[in-house]
């Protein structure tokens, strides 16, 4: 079909700015034959942008918004060509490069759906649960640009998110929920999927079978926004306090573009950094606290176990005999095992160990019992549903692990919390992974240390005092 005679409320178009309206993009990403690519450029639908901006000595990646000269690189040049430069920041995402643009489309945007009644969620928000989702529907319908949702770990935040999201969708909005890992993704695409089970869905991370991202509702990890420009009505970053997001100036840049000309931010998180506390203390960033957890029950509070001859032990990578004292004295062993240890070395180098230990301890009874997962495991994402269905009874883990996945029943211990990756905030988010079910309450929590640091006294003291918040004494 020739392009150039066919009207702009045609279906090929609108196909086309389904496909592309709010994204930026390399050549490389835009799968369409270079034909119809340059009849689109021609007609002005697909919009040109310099990729690196270059000023005397100072470079700038229009993608991830890289400064740092570091940070690029030039190409081995060839006899008569200039030199030429990419970014390595984000050349993960595919590579930038001095010498080709980036495109966005600039035809007639998609008019999203005006769902009615489009959340299919049938639970029940607690009183807690729906002051928060009242703060959310309100920022919606008034455009507010931010609103901080302060909760604690199992206050139940996706949740609160629903009416908000419903908001948004009955008044024809496009929605992303920006998470930092991929296995949070994962485990929020079904439960996203049936609650909104007549919008279309997409979970968007490294890997992800589904690359489209022309879904009305986008779940996709923090750099995956690299790919957008000016695309979302509502725009909720999950975790906004942990890593990468809070350590990588690119992924806040990459989110301030993401967002629509006029839209709405909503940031979750249970353990705000110093720089959100002050925000919101000289009120610059509206928020609310939720102190409860959903089933009513208090946070569980870590127990301190001292342990002279850990470090010792885990070098060797032996089973510590601290750990097999409390395992025989644990008060539920029917709860499954969460156990955190500093290094994906020492998560490998364990798991034999523990086997054997345990088998002989009549803790499990074979090797499909127990598992190790990390970052750089390319099976975790099994492992970590065969640990959901109780298939695996103990999983040794990093802090992959720490934050964004609910277990109904499990013991959690850390291995060496005094570690320097083991911060206050770490710590928090690991004792949240304890007790998150209203059948089961309060699991336990244990540091196993060989000197108290700051940050286990202030992860502590931080779990009373939301449970003082809360109103537990």
């Amino acid at each position: 079909m020739d392009i150039k005679n066919t009207s702009h409320d045609s279906p090929p178009l609108e196909i086309y700015a389904r496909q592309f309206s709010g994204k930026l993009l390399l050549r490389t990403e835009i799968l369409l034959d270079e034909n119809t690519f340059q009849q689109l450029l021609s007609l002005h639908l697909f919009t040109p942008v310099q990729s690196i901006k270059r000023k005397k000595f100072t470079y700038q990646c229009q993608r991830c918004g890289n400064q740092k000269r570091s940070l690029f690189a030039t190409l081995p040049r060839t006899s008569g060509k200039k030199i030429l430069h990419y970014c390595r920041n984000c050349i993960e995402m595919g590579r930038v490069i001095d010498s080709e643009p980036l495109y966005y489309w600039t035809g007639k945007p998609v008019k999203w759906l005006e769902h009615e009644a489009p959340c299919t969620w049938d639970g029940q928000l607690t009183a807690a649960q729906q002051r928060a989702a009242d703060h959310i529907v309100n920022a919606v319908n008034n455009h507010q640009q931010e609103l901080l949702i302060w909760a604690v770990c199992g206050a139940g935040k996706t949740e609160m998110l629903f009416p908000g999201m419903a908001t948004a969708l009955s008044a024809g909005k496009r929605i992303c929920i920006a998470t930092p890992r991929a296995d949070v993704v994962r485990e929020l695409m079904p439960r996203l999927q049936k609650a909104f089970q007549h919008v279309p869905v997409q979970g968007l991370y490294g890997g992800s079978k589904d690359r489209a991202g022309t879904a009305q509702i986008i779940i996709a990890t923090t750099h995956q926004l690299l790919r957008y420009r000016e695309a979302f009505d509502l725009l909720i970053i999950d975790e906004i306090d942990a890593f990468p997001f809070h350590a990588d100036a690119s992924l806040p840049f990459a989110a301030n573009r993401a967002k629509a000309p006029q839209h709405t931010t909503i940031y979750l998180t249970a353990t705000p950094r110093q720089e959100q506390r002050r925000q919101m203390v000289g009120n610059k960033l509206p928020h609310i606290f939720v102190p409860i957890r959903f089933h009513g029950h208090p946070l569980p509070v870590p127990t301190m176990k001292m342990s002279f001859s850990l470090k010792k032990e885990l070098q060797k990578s032996e089973v510590p005999l601290a750990l097999m004292k409390w395992l025989k004295n644990r008060k539920h062993q029917t709860r499954q095992l969460l156990i955190f240890v500093p290094t994906i070395q020492l998560a490998d180098n364990m798991r034999d160990q523990l086997f054997v230990r345990f088998r002989k301890e009549g803790l499990i009874k074979s090797t499909n019992e127990l598992a190790a997962v990390h970052a750089q495991d390319p099976d975790r994402t099994e492992k970590v549903q065969a640990f959901r269905k109780k298939d695996i009874l103990i999983m040794i883990t990093t802090t992959i692990l720490e934050r964004g996945v609910t277990f109904p029943s499990v013991d959690v211990v850390i291995l060496d919390a005094g570690h320097e990756v083991f911060d206050e905030a770490a710590l928090v988010q690991i004792a949240g992974r304890a007790g998150r079910s209203p059948d089961d309450p309060t699991g336990e929590v244990v540091f196993f240390h060989d000197g108290r640091t700051d940050a286990m006294v202030e992860a502590v003291d931080s779990i009373r005092l939301m449970n003082k918040r809360g109103g537990f004494h």
